[in-house]
């Protein structure tokens, strides 16, 4: 299935979280922190401003962000548990 994000949200595929410790215990996924990186899978066209002219998104698809912990909505499309969120709740990017 296809999905297109509309007006300025994007499609996040939250990356894994630690498993293990930097003394080697293992976290359980129980335990584990909610990731706060992700790549962008999608993005929608952008927003309007007053004058209702096209505000174009300053994200593309393939960029590496960090975004809030408990920011946008999940969804499983094709198997796949995804985030979408405003293009406002991306804290930045990741070079």
């Amino acid at each position: 299935m296809a999905f297109r994000p509309l007006h300025d949200r994007v499609v996040v595929e939250a990356l894994e979280g630690e498993s293990q410790t930097a003394g080697g215990i293992i976290i359980p996924d129980t335990a584990k922190e909610k990731p706060m990186q992700g790549n962008i899978i999608s993005v929608g066209p952008g927003s309007r401003d007053s004058d209702g002219a096209m505000v174009a998104m300053s994200l593309k698809k393939g960029d590496l962000v960090l975004y809030g912990k408990w920011s946008g909505t999940e969804v499983k499309i094709d198997g796949k548990d995804l985030l979408i969120m405003r293009e406002s709740d991306v804290m930045g990017v990741l070079d």
